[in-house]
């Protein structure tokens, strides 16, 4: 496998992970509303996508190959918890 082949898996490996990322920042940015103490989305994005990340590396180890919708289900409720966490929804 050559380099390009490599970076394109890659890149397909963590889509999921920084797709569900942006949408929860964004969408928690219009509906949460501005708050004191709540990152800026980016940094929502960031963190949220190392969540993803590494629910699709415990995915891949467990199940040995990917794409399996029980690493996809994980991967929605990790990032929706780390999310709500990172908005400080327990405060409303």
């Amino acid at each position: 496998m050559d380099l390009l082949a490599l970076l394109n898996h890659l890149l397909n490996f963590v889509a999921p992970a920084a797709f569900v990322a942006l949408v929860l920042a964004l969408v928690g940015r219009f509906l949460g509303g501005r708050r004191a103490g709540v990152p800026r989305w980016w940094m929502q994005w960031a963190i949220t996508f190392g969540a993803g990340v590494g629910v699709l590396v415990v995915g891949l180890v467990v199940f040995g190959r990917d794409g399996v919708m029980t690493t996809y289900a994980a991967l929605v409720a990790v990032c929706g918890t780390v999310q709500w966490l990172a908005m400080r929804g327990w405060r409303r």
